[in-house]
This record gives C-alpha cells, structure tokens and sequence, in this order.
C-alpha cells in the first residue's frame, strides 16, 4: 500500500505542568500529529515506538484505529513540559530517552509525505532521511535536530548535518526561535529565505499566537492566528497545525489555504488538554467565521 501520509516519531510519556493544573499524559509529535488525522479521509500510517511495558500510550490510538507499525525500543521517551502563563513558551526537562529509528526496517513503507517528528537528536537518522527523500516527499518538523540534554534538561543546539541534510526536505517546520537557531537570523523573513537557500522547498515558521509564515518560490505567506476561546494547554499546536497544513497540501489546496487551516486546527486544540478532536466542518468554521 501507498500511503497518503506516514508519520514518523516517538509516543512519549509526558507531565504537563501548567498554572492551571498538571496531567500526565502520552505525547511527542507522533501522536498529537496523528490524533489530529483520525477524522479525515486519507490513508494513514503511524510509525512508531514505545517500551513494551508502556502499551498502554497507545490506547487512544488503538481506539481512533489509526494504523501504527511499532519499533522496538527498550525505553519509552519521557518529557516533562512546563509552562508559565504564556503559553507560547515553555521549559522541557527529559527523564527517559527511547532508541533511534531503524532505516533499513523501513524501506518497504512507501508514502506520498514522510512526515518526520524527531523529538531529540539523534531519533531519526541521517540515512533515513536521504532514504525517504528519494521515493516521497518528506516533510521535516526541525525540533528534535535542535534539542540536546544537560543532565536531564533540554537545551538548544544547532544541527551539525543541516546544509547536508536539508536538500532532502521538501517541507520545513520550526518555530521563530528555531529557524533564529539554524540560521542565525532573528528576522523570520531572512531566516526562511537562508532556509530556502540551503534546499527546503516550503518553509513553515510558526509564531504562536502571532500566527505563522510560509516561504516558497520566492514568495511569502502570512497567515494569522485565530483567537481562542480559552488558553488551556499548548502542547502539541504546532503538530496539530501541521497536520492540517500537509493535509490541504495533499488535496492540493493554496498555501493561504492550507495555513488556515492549520492554524485554525491548532486554535481549536488549545482550547483543551490533549490532542484535536474535531472534523473538517468545525475547523472552516472557525476560518470563515474570524
């Protein structure tokens, strides 16, 4: 089988520290990436890894009936992601680290997008990335590139293998500080163009409540961020707009388009804990109506 999409990145085991409460809670790209999917019509697949003893990371997943091919690993990832009142910002601590990625046990999964949500240095390697680049398109969310631990707190690095590395991706996603981080570019509109330069074909910036930018064949795309009703918890906005934002792409929908939507999905999913639970319908709405 082709697959539409195919994501691939840890589930981890995640507290959730906000001044309004504390949850502990499955989490990483994978599954707020996925969740967000599960009510759209396209054709699927999750690849991923947690411990054995954790399984039970999975059930929402099991029970959305999302397709997933599991990877060994003899740890599950565990974050701890702590927010002050300003949720566009956070501090991230990691008690446990789960084993890379294999390449070479995923030659025989084809997609028209790899969707790739390293969350540490060192999830997905180099090898696969080339690998995927050479029979789909691949879809980067830089992240985990940018992430190294100091005892158990993540600190922020650059990537070493970047200029080699990013030719390979088609679709670019970093937040301002990490796009400032790779390039060296405070101002988001030279660091998408520095971006552009060293091969990625659609770079995402994402603004947080200040919206998002997008960068391609030479011309940007500003899209705005939807007012939520409530500020609840951030986790897992950007994996959500992404999901809507490579989604509409898929179908073959604008730039313009497919950052509204994506915008829109993450406004939605920070109105609650947890991933996105809405549909298509609920999602244009708030489009149309803002």
């Amino acid at each position: 089988m082709i697959y539409d999409i195919c994501c691939i990145g840890h589930i981890t085991s995640d507290k959730i520290v906000t001044p309004r409460s504390v949850v502990n809670m499955p989490g990483g790209t994978a599954l707020y990436f996925s969740s967000a999917l599960r009510h759209f019509d396209l054709r699927y697949l999750l690849v991923t890894a947690v411990a054995e003893k954790d399984g039970h990371l999975l059930s929402s997943l099991k029970s959305a009936d999302i397709s997933m091919a599991m990877q060994p690993t003899e740890h599950t990832l565990c974050f701890e992601n702590i927010y002050e009142a300003d949720q566009d910002r956070r501090v991230q601590r990691v008690s446990q680290t789960a084993d890379p990625f294999d390449a070479a046990s995923l030659q025989t999964v084809n997609a028209t997008i790899f969707h790739l949500g390293p969350l540490l240095i060192g999830d997905i390697p180099a090898e696969l990335i080339i690998q995927l680049a050479r029979r789909a398109k691949v879809s980067l969310d830089v992240q985990g590139f940018l992430r190294k631990l100091s005892g158990e707190n993540v600190v922020p690095a650059d990537w070493p293998a970047k200029k080699e590395l990013l030719p390979h991706v088609q679709v670019l996603k970093a937040n301002d500080e990490e796009a400032a981080v790779l390039t060296g570019e405070k101002d988001i509109h030279k660091a998408a163009t520095v971006l552009a330069a060293w091969g990625v074909t659609e770079v995402v910036i994402t603004l947080g409540s200040k919206g998002s930018l997008v960068y391609a064949d030479g011309v940007f795309t500003e899209i705005p961020a939807y007012r939520p009703k409530a500020v609840v918890d951030a986790t897992g906005c950007g994996d959500t707009y992404m999901a809507g934002y490579l989604y509409q792409r898929l179908k073959g929908k604008t730039i313009s388009e497919s950052g509204k939507f994506g915008a829109a999905m993450a406004t939605l999913k920070i109105q609650a804990s947890g991933p996105f639970e809405g549909d298509e319908v609920s999602v244009w709405s708030v489009v149309q109506n803002s």
